[in-house]
């Protein structure tokens, strides 16, 4: 049966066939630099997609105003110390992207993270008229980027049915994590037309799958996780236009 007569429409649809792409390739390693990729028209979309990632400090340096203050005033420092940014990483409030760049600056520096946190999950995909990107993070954020172009920004962390299903996210995501090895060189250009990835932002790195679209949904080990992005996204956008009515 084709999945497709089975799926919702519009945003929801675009989302669900996402999700039912293809094969899941893990890669593996060496060096990597800071990347910046461009795969919308208007540069303002550009920037935000690549933020999700937190593999480009400047990024975030280029956009936040002077001076500087905590955490930023650590994290922007050529001079931060293990101690600083290890507190940055211990603070119950930090955003989960402002401790991914924390620990990302003790690996520049050669320190090993204490312990393997995942702090997002970021889907792709490859569609006809552009990309799909819903980013999901350990607190409860979310950003959901339509191939369009438009912008969903959820800060809501106490929403008790986002947050159920952004746990079975994570808790699915990371035995995936557990499977594979870490990405570190640079960041791959975005999924082609055709072809889904689901990248892990983890405390030792970047870690990802890839692969085109009609066969990733069945597979055993990334079906779980794909399916409660699915979930999630649904929940997310219905919320959405139920606040616009």
């Amino acid at each position: 049966m084709n999945i497709r007569k089975k799926l919702f429409s519009g945003i929801i649809l675009t989302m669900i066939l996402f999700i039912s792409m293809g094969f899941f390739s893990f890669l593996k390693n060496t060096k990597k630099t800071q990347t910046t990729i461009e795969p919308y028209k208007e540069s303002s979309t550009n920037l935000i997609y690549n933020l999700l990632f937190c593999d480009n400090i400047d990024l975030y340096k280029e956009n936040t105003e002077e001076p500087y203050t905590y955490p930023f005033d650590i994290l922007f420092s050529d001079s931060s110390s293990e101690n600083e940014l290890q507190k940055i990483i211990d603070d119950k409030n930090s955003d989960p992207r402002i401790k991914t760049l924390a620990y990302n600056k003790l690996i520049i520096k050669g320190i090993e993270p204490t312990k393997k946190e995942l702090l997002a999950v970021i889907v792709e995909v490859g569609l006809e008229n552009g990309l799909d990107v819903l980013a999901s993070f350990s607190d409860g954020t979310a950003r959901y980027i339509n191939q369009t172009g438009k912008i969903l920004i959820w800060e809501k962390r106490d929403d008790i049915k986002a947050n159920e299903i952004t746990e079975k996210l994570f808790e699915n995501s990371q035995k995936i994590v557990q499977q594979i090895g870490a990405w570190d060189k640079p960041r791959r250009p975005n999924p082609i037309k055709g072809n889904v990835r689901i990248t892990f932002l983890v405390s030792d790195g970047l870690y990802f799958g890839e692969g085109p679209i009609d066969v990733l949904f069945n597979d055993q080990m990334a079906n779980p996780a794909l399916t409660n992005a699915t979930e999630l996204m649904k929940y997310l956008t219905e919320k959405l236009l139920d606040n616009e009515k």
